[in-house]
């Protein structure tokens, strides 16, 4: 089987809205192969290129028509082809959790790979490259983001009343989850006034 009837076969076994990549295709052909065979199915209607390379068999709507995937879903392919960890930012956690009534201007993401800029259905989003892998725990996971929340509030503005909205918000086994997270000094000190101490 030539790789373009390969990859229109495999494409239609995939599940609608869902984004994938050409990575996915490695076994039919050859990068360039399959790139082109992508490339060809966009200009026929049959995926969406959503961003460099990636790419989804839309859901349609009878009243809005192609229904798009949501654009965390789009950025958190692109990582896991990278081999990155995605990390919700800080800023829109702490929103989140109602922590904080600041919009961020622009979605911005934590990765362990590099910093850089992505467009993603002509929206600019920006990818920050974290180091500290502890900001990086539970990624994509709500302990995830109220781990990232608490870094970005930082040691001047996580309080116990902090700790007692983010435990509300979670599922009892997320919170616990988040206890046993590895927590600097000035972030177990809140979850121990909170009443509640981190055991990482």
């Amino acid at each position: 089987m030539s790789t373009a009837k390969a990859v229109r076969a495999a494409i239609r076994k995939l599940p609608r809205g869902r984004p994938f990549t050409g990575a996915r295709f490695a076994e039919h052909g050859t990068r360039g192969a399959v790139d082109r065979t992508l490339s060809r199915l966009a200009a026929d209607g049959e995926i969406l290129r959503l961003a460099q390379g990636v790419f989804v068999r839309p859901r349609r709507n009878r009243f809005v028509g192609a229904v798009m995937p949501a654009l965390h879903e789009v950025v958190a392919t692109i990582a896991r082809d990278n081999g990155e960890t995605l990390q919700i930012h800080g800023a829109e956690a702490a929103r989140r959790f109602r922590l904080t009534t600041q919009v961020p201007i622009a979605p911005v993401f934590h990765t362990s790979g590099s910093t850089r800029t992505i467009r993603v259905a002509g929206t600019a989003v920006r990818l920050v490259h974290t180091a500290n892998r502890r900001r990086l725990q539970f990624a994509g996971e709500p302990t995830g983001a109220a781990i990232s929340a608490l870094w970005y509030l930082g040691k001047d503005n996580v309080t116990p009343e902090t700790v007692a909205a983010i435990e509300a918000a979670l599922a009892p086994t997320e919170f616990e989850k988040l206890r046993s997270a590895d927590m600097p000094a000035w972030m177990a000190k809140a979850f121990a006034a909170a009443g509640t101490p981190a055991h990482g």
